[in-house]
């Protein structure tokens, strides 16, 4: 599933954004400008003392006048809006395919795919892997006792959100009835007097909200929304998405499927993944948006997550694809619980490493530890050994400071997060030419993605290895303790909250970077002269 995290304060059903203000002698102790937040995550904990990258110190101190190799960035994920004005001289083309000709002219499997593939044809709605467990039925196995308890236990929760939801909404259509207009104000409600018992109830529970006519169904349309979109969807046992695509999801040989249209059915669906390739290449300097991370670079857009969590086939095919067709970073902000056939995306992983290819997965949202907790997909299969050296699993930061560092979603563990860096608050594309604050790990992932394709450009002689140790250790640490998991109760150090106890600092990163790579350079020289 995508693994965005629009934080949705709900209070009496209404919206409301936290004040969000520095409590640290280490930080900035005045609140971003418009400015600052819009690109927090390019600047410097010492220059602009905001915890962000330092982005913006390598292209005035390290890169500026220089130009590296361009770099192919696989973005796995739910489509790209390939047109959008900020990121259509970033997209990657397919030069060895002739377009719209209805034949694949470079024999990799994939007719006309000029832009990249999309593995969910014209389909974007899809249940949850634990539902899709459920349906299969009772197998004995843990895995389906697992996941019918919590299928059960947070299916009830969301009907009991649409109950409440459903009263709320009928509350105010009794009370916009009775005053006879579609526009009302919660004090219109309170100056009601009735004998009738329904617009008693209404008003009641009208005032216990404390909103009411328009105003309190734009407040709660999104969490509406939200919640009919699970049930009708994600959560729907009677609901099969992969009709429309018409492959068999279990069958890994089966890869005869899936069009070219790279950000799917409809461009608002690929919101997600738009946003992703704009934190990573949107157009830099042009006073347009945002700014990426790196500018020399070609986004080759891979469809394969959908509303929904993703299919192990689809993920596994996607990871093969972007590696086969160039790619040398590849981005993966999403995740879930279960994975029925993890092998096959364990193996593909194994092959991005066999061809030297970096994965940036996100380590998702739901405020767990994930060295205990089940979250996929992982380069550890029993959580302490990695089968492959290839992927670096990110955690989510905060432009807050002090406590409030690490973004109160994030995952997190000392074994299986292995760096931070800035996710909340991005500012970047989404589809038909607009722009977004999205926030979730999956923000975080591009950010570190975009380090990674400026390192591997720079330096190309370093190893997908190397470039993840590089990030790891280059990184900016703190000793001071930070919530952990939103609760206030539990504050721990920084430092023990992922393997590296570190969050990306780009800047520090391209210094390292270059030193090895002055050091691989004279081992390559010295190997050729032995020989």
């Amino acid at each position: 599933m995508k693994l965005v995290f629009q934080t949705l304060f709900i209070t009496c059903f209404s919206l409301s954004i936290m004040a969000q203000g520095p409590n640290s002698d280490s930080y900035k102790k005045s609140a971003l400008t418009v400015n600052e937040l819009k690109r927090w995550s390019h600047l410097d904990l010492e220059k602009d003392s905001i915890p962000g990258m330092s982005i913006d110190r390598i292209y005035s101190e390290l890169i500026k006048g220089k130009k590296g190799e361009k770099i192919i960035v696989g973005v796995v994920d739910s489509g790209v809006d390939i047109d959008h004005d900020d990121l259509k001289s970033k997209i990657w083309t397919n030069t060895k395919e002739i377009p719209d000709n209805g034949i694949d002219d470079d024999n990799n499997g994939y007719v006309d795919d000029v832009h990249g593939w999309n593995f969910l044809g014209n389909s974007n709605n899809e249940t949850l892997e634990m539902t899709r467990i459920v349906q299969k039925g009772d197998d004995g196995s843990p895995e389906y006792l697992l996941a019918k308890a919590e299928y059960d236990k947070k299916y009830q929760k969301l009907l009991d959100n649409k109950n409440q939801i459903d009263a709320i909404y009928k509350a105010n259509k009794v009370m916009g009835d009775f005053l006879q207009k579609e526009d009302f104000t919660i004090d219109d409600v309170k100056n009601v007097t009735s004998t009738d018992e329904e617009v008693l109830k209404s008003k009641a529970a009208l005032e216990k909200v404390g909103v009411a006519g328009k105003t309190l169904l734009n407040n709660i349309a999104k969490f509406k929304d939200n919640v009919y979109d699970q049930l009708n969807y994600n959560f729907n046992t009677q609901f099969n998405g992969r009709k429309v695509v018409g492959d068999n999801p279990d069958d890994i040989n089966d890869t005869n499927y899936g069009n070219n249209i790279v950000y799917g059915p409809d461009k608002k669906e690929a919101l997600h993944g738009t946003h992703v390739a704009g934190i990573i290449a949107q157009v830099r300097g042009n006073n347009v948006g945002g700014d990426g991370v790196y500018d020399n670079v070609e986004i080759m857009s891979v469809r394969a997550v959908p509303n929904g969590d993703e299919y192990d086939k689809d993920v596994a095919l996607a990871i093969r694809y972007a590696v086969d067709n160039g790619a040398k970073v590849i981005n993966a902000s999403f995740g879930k619980n279960y994975s029925p056939n993890k092998q096959w995306v364990y193996d593909a992983i194994k092959y991005a490493e066999s061809k030297d290819v970096l994965i940036i997965h996100a380590a998702g949202n739901d405020s767990k530890d994930i060295d205990v907790e089940p979250n996929f997909p992982n380069d550890s299969d029993d959580k302490v050994t990695e089968f492959a050296n290839n992927v670096i699993t990110v955690g989510a930061l905060n432009f807050e400071n002090g406590t409030k560092l690490v973004a109160n979603f994030s995952n997190y563990g000392k074994n299986n997060v292995d760096v931070y860096a800035p996710g909340v608050k991005i500012y970047a594309t989404t589809p038909n030419n607009e722009y977004q604050y999205l926030q979730g790990t999956s923000m975080a992932s591009p950010n570190v993605a975009g380090v990674a394709a400026m390192i591997r450009s720079f330096y190309p002689n370093l190893t997908a290895q190397q470039v993840k140790g590089i990030i790891m250790e280059s990184g900016t640490t703190i000793s001071a303790d930070v919530v952990v998991g939103g609760n206030k109760n539990d504050k721990r150090p920084f430092n023990s909250l992922s393997k590296s106890g570190k969050f990306v600092n780009g800047y520090k990163a391209m210094e390292l970077a270059k030193k090895m790579s002055k050091k691989s350079g004279k081992k390559v020289k010295n190997k050729k002269l032995k020989g």
